[in-house]
C-alpha cells in the first residue's frame, strides 16, 4: 500500500518511474519511511541508587535523526541528555533509546524535547532532568528559506535543574561541546 502510494506520489510531482534506475525507487521510499517511523523496542532497565550518587549524569551528542511533520524532510542533529538521580539510576544505553523512541516519527523540535524530558521525569521520577537538541532541518536547509548551515537548538529542564541557577548552569556547560 505504501510503496503504491509513493508509486503515485512521484508520478503527480513528474518523476518517471519507468526507468531501470528507479523502478525500485517506489519501493525503497516506502521501505525507507517504515523505518524511520519505527523504534527498536526497549524496556527502561533502572537499578536502585544503593551508593546515593545525586551528581549530574550526563550523555552528550546522542545521534538523531526524525522527520519534520510539516514537510516531511528530515532533521539530523544530536541530544544531550541528563538527569540528578533520585532513587533510582538508569541503564545509560537507556538515553539513547528514549531519544530514538521519541524521534521515530513525525515531529517538531520543541515537541520531542519536551517528550524525551517528561518521559524520563515520569519513568525514573530523579531530582532533575535536562535534554537539550542541536539540530539541522533539511525543511530549512535545502527548500525554502535555504539556510544552510543553520541550526536549531531546543531545550526543556525540570527539577532542580530547572529551579536551582547552579545547577541549571553546570547542566548546560556540561553540553557544551
Amino acid at each position: 500500500m505504501a510503496e503504491e502510494a509513493a508509486q503515485r506520489f512521484l508520478v503527480a510531482l513528474g518523476v518517471p518511474t519507468d526507468s531501470e534506475s528507479l523502478r525500485d525507487t517506489p519501493r525503497r521510499m516506502a521501505k525507507a519511511y517504515a523505518e524511520l517511523f519505527s523504534p527498536r523496542p526497549f524496556d527502561l532497565t533502572t537499578f536502585p541508587n544503593d551508593e546515593g550518587y545525586d551528581e549530574l549524569v550526563l550523555a552528550r551528542r546522542i545521534p538523531l535523526r526524525s522527520v519534520c511533520e510539516h514537510h516531511l524532510l528530515p532533521f539530523v542533529g544530536v541530544a544531550h541528555v541528563g538527569y540528578l538521580p533520585q532513587d533510582r539510576i538508569l541503564g545509560l544505553s537507556k538515553l539513547a533509546r528514549v531519544v530514538e523512541h521519541f524521534a521515530s516519527r513525525p515531529q517538531v523540535q520543541e515537541r520531542l524535547t519536551k517528550q524525551i524530558a517528561d518521559w524520563l521525569e515520569t519513568r525514573l521520577a530523579p531530582k532533575g532532568v535536562g535534554v537539550v537538541i542541536e539540530a539541522e532541518h533539511t525543511c530549512m536547509t535545502l527548500r525554502g528559506v535555504r539556510a544552510g548551515g543553520s541550526d536549531t537548538v531546543t531545550s526543556t529542564l525540570l527539577g532542580t535543574l530547572r529551579n536551582d541557577p547552579r545547577s541549571r548552569q553546570e547542566f548546560l556547560a556540561l553540553t557544551q561541546s
